[in-house]
């Protein structure tokens, strides 16, 4: 689907992605303020939409701490019907676009499935690396040596985003004009570099799909240009795993320059690592060993911490795959307590 349809702003389409905005959100002054002159709200803002005379507004900004500082920013909710609005119309161009182990913000993947299919590359290349009968092949080929694993992930992923670059990749899908003037007002209402077109908010439900669209660009160079047969990404966390250590260094290199030169991106150097599946592997909160995997301290930390009635059945999938019955009963107790059961 090429994106020469303009994007629906009627009024029915406006009230639809209240709608599903509205859906789970927390009451607060703002969103009883909105909601108090709703109709009023929507229907100005269905009028500014169509006349070209939609802007942006600005950001309310706060700290997060957790394993390491943040800045998110949140838009006003009328922005955020805008948002959802956009998002929808995105995800209906995009999602088929995007290769099958692009595992963050889509329908039917998420977490967990991303952590199966790591555990799932992993043992298939040591097993397959380790045995001579010839049995039928699994999903992609091995073939004897020495198994690597490269793990890696973007610096500063969402504070380096090149704008002008994102929409030239928009470009290469979405025709309409309107279409264009609206992700443009959007994706420049923000910036981390003053002065310059740099940088998405993490706070953005468009910062999602925008990254998927921006890193699908690297998904489909490692793909289909290095044809790696088992590469993940999640975020912008992601792994190479290749039974052939000089192989895998290529894949490095090239991986890196592809960052550097047409995303304009910067591998992180704290994890930029190749390693053994005998050494363990740390990657989306996991240890992964060829005899198993458990969840990481931060991970068990962060269970308790973060939870609450929109993520209590991620975390209970991720304690009951990877802890023990002694900790499952801890954590549901945990769950009665703070969900006040």
């Amino acid at each position: 689907m090429i994106g020469n349809e303009s994007i629906d702003l009627s009024l029915k389409n406006i009230w639809e992605s209240w709608f599903a905005f509205r859906k789970g959100k927390k009451a607060t002054d703002e969103l009883h303020n909105f909601q108090y002159y709703l109709e009023k709200n929507l229907y100005e803002l269905f009028e500014d939409l169509n006349s070209g005379k939609y802007r942006h507004g600005n950001y309310r900004k706060f700290i997060v701490c957790d394993n390491k500082r943040r800045e998110i920013s949140v838009a006003n909710i009328r922005d955020r019907v805008v948002h959802r609005l956009v998002y929808d119309y995105l995800e209906k161009i995009y999602d088929k676009t995007f290769i099958y182990d692009a595992w963050s913000c889509r329908k039917g993947k998420g977490l967990l499935g991303a952590i199966e299919r790591s555990a799932c590359f992993l043992k298939h290349y040591s097993t397959h690396t380790h045995t001579h009968t010839h049995t039928a092949k699994p999903f992609f080929a091995c073939q004897a040596g020495t198994v690597g694993i490269w793990k890696c992930d973007v610096k500063k992923f969402f504070d380096s985003v090149d704008q002008e670059i994102l929409l030239k990749i928009l470009s290469f899908r979405i025709k309409d004009s309107t279409t264009l003037n609206l992700l443009k007002e959007i994706i420049f209402s923000f910036t981390t570099v003053p002065e310059r077109k740099i940088g998405m908010p993490i706070g953005n439900l468009t910062s999602q799909i925008f990254a998927n669209i921006y890193l699908n660009e690297l998904d489909r160079f490692v793909k289909h240009e290095l044809r790696a047969k088992a590469y993940l990404r999640y975020g912008d966390d992601f792994i190479i795993v290749e039974n052939d250590f000089e192989k895998l260094e290529i894949f490095r290199i090239k991986t890196t320059d592809f960052l550097k030169n047409k995303l304009k991106l910067t591998v992180n150097p704290k994890s930029d690592k190749i390693l053994k599946p005998a050494h363990g592997l740390k990657f989306l909160g996991i240890k992964f060993w060829q005899s198993g995997r458990t969840l990481s301290k931060r991970s068990l930390k962060r269970s308790t911490q973060r939870l609450n009635n929109a993520n209590i059945s991620s975390y209970s999938g991720l304690i009951k795959k990877h802890c023990n019955k002694k900790y499952q009963k801890y954590f549901d107790w945990v769950v009665l307590e703070k969900l006040n059961f």
